[in-house]
């Protein structure tokens, strides 16, 4: 493989000699017509809308312990979660009133939510957060 001094193969060059038959040249192409910086915006876009999500649990949960959060305390919820990544938490309690909810924080979701009248025990958190 020569190589000229201060000059790099490309991508497609370097894969057809590492991988000769191997790649759908086409998907390349077709994959190599939008440019990286639009599909980064796309992404971070979509992770930097910042909603608040429930899993199947949490919500089953909610519902069946007649848990009904008032806009101010969603929004609390939110402050709480955002307030948990900023300080590095991964699996944190939330604390809103009298109800408690483990939040994924990467995955900004509600993984389960608790009210007064249950036990209080969390497990796999790494942090807390009082509102």
């Amino acid at each position: 493989m020569n190589i000229p001094v201060n000059q790099f193969p490309s991508i497609e060059q370097m894969t057809d000699r590492l991988n000769p038959g191997k790649i759908n040249k086409s998907a390349v192409k077709q994959l190599s017509g939008i440019p990286f910086s639009e599909i980064l915006k796309e992404k971070q876009a979509a992770g930097e809308s910042g909603e608040l999500k429930f899993s199947k649990h949490a919500n089953e949960r909610l519902a069946s312990r007649n848990i009904d959060l008032t806009d101010d305390q969603f929004k609390r919820l939110e402050i709480g979660t955002k307030k948990a990544g900023e300080k590095g938490i991964n699996e944190s309690l939330v604390m809103v009133d009298d109800l408690a909810f483990i939040v994924n924080i990467k995955n900004n979701t509600v993984i389960t939510a608790v009210n007064d009248g249950e036990d209080k025990v969390f497990t796999n958190i790494d942090g807390a957060v009082i509102m």
